[in-house]
């Protein structure tokens, strides 16, 4: 039986543990993830998606919610607990060189690395109308995602939103870590090459600002931003469904080329979109139609 101490916290890692749970040659003998944390308006405090997953299923595996991996205190439990492998998705907190000499550590990072090293693998992929990402499980080191690659899994990602490849690289990442782990004495791990790296920065609030300049990158920002930040414009109008109309033609920034029964066309400096939703800063969204007639526009109007 192979010995697996977990780390990850959203649901793309719980994904992963699942997989790990119901592998018979595999037992998972801890889940280390974020502490609890407040949420929403009412600010209920609220476990980890990957902690949620084996309380709500009444699984019996030991949970421990450090604070940092940096105390005396993280490193006697992890050392202790005597894992074959600790595997590491999503977790949130670097790992220090002391924990990583524990066992090998196993990160399923969501980017054909050396490729998006960083917070946002799956966004920067769809920004960078990438026709194909995927999963690399990596052997980490005290860097951040420099490690040696074990091995990868590729995806088709064209037309996918964010949420949907979260989920399809969820489905991939577990299936690559168990063959990485039932494998890995045959693997040779192969060294990153720092020249070809890429780094996908945390996403702030602000980087779901959109105007109507190029209509292919407009729909991959919403593509890539639809579960948070969204794409807006400048005055706050939130755009809630985004389809890619046309990339030829050059028009009028926020052009409005043609009204049908259930969308609007927006033209852009480089090609056009359709819209179908929107949502005006502090109201309810409502669809195109019934904001151009709540504004009176027409086409030929602007929509900013």
């Amino acid at each position: 039986m192979i010995k697996v101490l977990f780390m990850g916290t959203p649901d793309y890692a719980t994904t992963i543990l699942k997989a790990l749970i119901d592998d018979k040659d595999i037992e998972v003998i801890s889940l280390i993830t974020q502490m609890d944390k407040p949420v929403g308006r009412k600010q209920v405090l609220t476990p980890p998606h990957t902690k949620s997953y084996l309380l709500e299923n009444e699984i019996d595996i030991d949970i421990f919610q450090p604070q940092t991996l940096k105390d005396e205190n993280s490193f006697r439990y992890i050392s202790q607990k005597e894992p074959d492998f600790i595997v590491v998705a999503a977790y949130g907190q670097i790992l220090p060189k002391n924990i990583l000499d524990i066992a090998p550590c196993i990160n399923l990072h969501a980017s054909i690395l050396p490729e998006f090293r960083g917070a946002s693998p799956i966004q920067s992929a769809l920004i960078d109308l990438n026709s194909y990402s995927g999963v690399t499980a990596m052997k980490m080191d005290v860097g951040l995602d420099t490690g040696d690659i074990l091995a990868t899994s590729y995806l088709n990602i064209e037309g996918l939103n964010s949420m949907e490849l979260f989920d399809k690289l969820a489905l991939l990442a577990a299936t690559l870590t168990i063959k990485t782990i039932k494998n890995y004495e045959f693997i040779n791990p192969i060294k990153q090459l720092d020249a070809l790296s890429t780094h996908s920065k945390k996403i702030k609030k602000s980087d779901g600002e959109v105007g109507f300049i190029d209509a292919k990158t407009l729909e991959a920002k919403y593509r890539a931003f639809i579960f948070w930040p969204g794409v807006f414009l400048e005055s706050g109008l939130k755009l809630k469904e985004v389809s890619l109309e046309s990339n030829d033609g050059k028009f009028r920034e926020g052009e409005i080329l043609k009204i049908e029964s259930d969308f609007v066309v927006i033209g852009c400096v480089c090609g056009s979109v359709k819209i179908t939703k929107v949502q005006a800063p502090s109201k309810k969204e409502v669809d195109i139609l019934s904001y151009l007639r709540g504004k009176r526009l027409e086409v030929g109007d602007t929509l900013s």
